[in-house]
C-alpha cells in the first residue's frame, strides 16, 4: 500500500457552488473534499451513482471507497474569484409569471439576470493518504486514458462547462501549496475560512455534512488538520 498519492489539477476557470438558490451564486474557494473524492472516482473509472432507474434523485452508492483526502491550492493568491452574468431560464414553481406562459409555445418563460462568481486560474493539489493498491492503479490507468469509453463522462471542475487543462500524478506537493485545514471549536478566526462540503446527501440536504476550513501557511505537506475522510470516516480503519 502507497503512504500517499498527490495529484495536482489546473483549470482556467472552475466553480465549486453551495448548495443555493437566488439571483446571486457563491463559490467555495477550493474543490471540496466531496468534489474531489468525485473527481478521483471519475478518473478511476469508479461509478458513485445508484441505478439511474432507482429513483428520480440519483443516489450515492454505499459501497463506494472511503477515502482520507487532504485540499491545497498553489500559488493561493493568483487564483481570484471573478463574477459574471448570466441569463438564467427556468421554469418557474408556482404561479410566478403564468401569463407569459401563452407567448412562449412550451419554452421556458422564466428568464432572469443571475450573477455568479467563478475561479480564475485555479491550482490545486489533492492528496491521498494510505490509497489500496488496486485504486492506485486505477488513478495510473485513468489518467493514461485507458478509461476513456468507461468513464460517466469528462473530469470537470465543479460546473460541467468548466474543464480542467491537465491532471498530473506528482512525485510530491509544490513547497507553496497552502493546506486547508478544519477548524477546531477554540480556534481564533481565520481570514479565508470557509465551509466545505465533505459527504453529500442526494435525497435528504439536511444531512449533507460539511465543516469549516481555512488555509494555513504554505508548506510541502499537510497539517493532520488537514486530512478529512471522504464522505465520511470508515466503520473500520486499516492501519
Amino acid at each position: 500500500m502507497t503512504d500517499y498519492l498527490w495529484l495536482r489539477a489546473q483549470a482556467p476557470f472552475a466553480a465549486y457552488r453551495y448548495f443555493q438558490a437566488g439571483s446571486y451564486r457563491a463559490t467555495m474557494p477550493i474543490i471540496p473534499p466531496s468534489a474531489a473524492l468525485g473527481l478521483i472516482l471519475n478518473i478511476a473509472a469508479i461509478e458513485m451513482r445508484e441505478s439511474v432507474d432507482s429513483c428520480v434523485t440519483l443516489q450515492i452508492r454505499k459501497d463506494i471507497p472511503h477515502l482520507c483526502l487532504a485540499i491545497g491550492t498553489v500559488n493561493f493568491t493568483q487564483t481570484v474569484t471573478c463574477k459574471l452574468y448570466q441569463q438564467l431560464q427556468s421554469y418557474p414553481v408556482g404561479t410566478s409569471g403564468k401569463e407569459l406562459k401563452a407567448y412562449v409555445h412550451g419554452q421556458k418563460y422564466w428568464i432572469v439576470p443571475v450573477k455568479r462568481e467563478i475561479l480564475v486560474d485555479l491550482d490545486l493539489v489533492i492528496g491521498i493518504r494510505n490509497p489500496e493498491d488496486w485504486l492506485v492503479e486505477r488513478i495510473q490507468q485513468g489518467l493514461a486514458g485507458e478509461f476513456n469509453t468507461e468513464r460517466y463522462g469528462l473530469p470537470f471542475a465543479g460546473d460541467n462547462n468548466l474543464l480542467f487543462d491537465r491532471i498530473d500524478l506528482i512525485e510530491s506537493p509544490p513547497e507553496e501549496t497552502q493546506w486547508y485545514a478544519q477548524m477546531q471549536s477554540n480556534d481564533s478566526p481565520r481570514e479565508g475560512s470557509c465551509r466545505l462540503t465533505v459527504g453529500i446527501d442526494r435525497a435528504d440536504n439536511s444531512k449533507t455534512t460539511k465543516f469549516l476550513y481555512a488555509p494555513v501557511s504554505a508548506s510541502n505537506y499537510p497539517l493532520e488538520e488537514a486530512w478529512t475522510w471522504t464522505p465520511k470516516q470508515p466503520d473500520a480503519v486499516k492501519i
